[in-house]
């Protein structure tokens, strides 16, 4: 094993990014519940009252600019790791990311 390989392999940040990326994964994942919950019941709304519910609404906002930010954060496109290791709990619509230094490339 080379002595590159053997120090990336050894780098505790990387190690520490793929915990928060295995907490992310899960929260990925029950939000996808939360997100078909909240579809249901907007059209369940809209169908026996005629429209949907602006808190609803509001908060289910949120929690699509949340599952934004935690998708950046998993496909390396952000370092900011999102609610609640880093940023408040998202309020309105996503904001671009942040540019950040390239994860760095393999040379072959």
């Amino acid at each position: 094993m080379s002595e590159e390989l053997q120090q990336r392999l050894q780098n505790k940040e990387t190690w520490k990014r793929g915990l928060y990326m295995l907490f992310f994964i899960t929260a990925y994942w029950i939000s996808k519940f939360v997100i078909c919950a909240v579809m249901v019941f907007q059209f369940l709304a809209v169908l026996f009252f005629g429209k949907t519910n602006e808190q609803v609404l509001k908060h289910s906002q949120n929690l699509s600019t949340y599952v934004y930010q935690v998708v950046l954060f998993l496909s390396f496109n952000s370092e900011q790791r999102p609610f609640p290791f880093g940023e408040n709990w998202p309020d309105g619509t996503p904001k671009p990311p942040e540019t950040s230094e390239p994860v760095e490339q393999i040379s072959q």
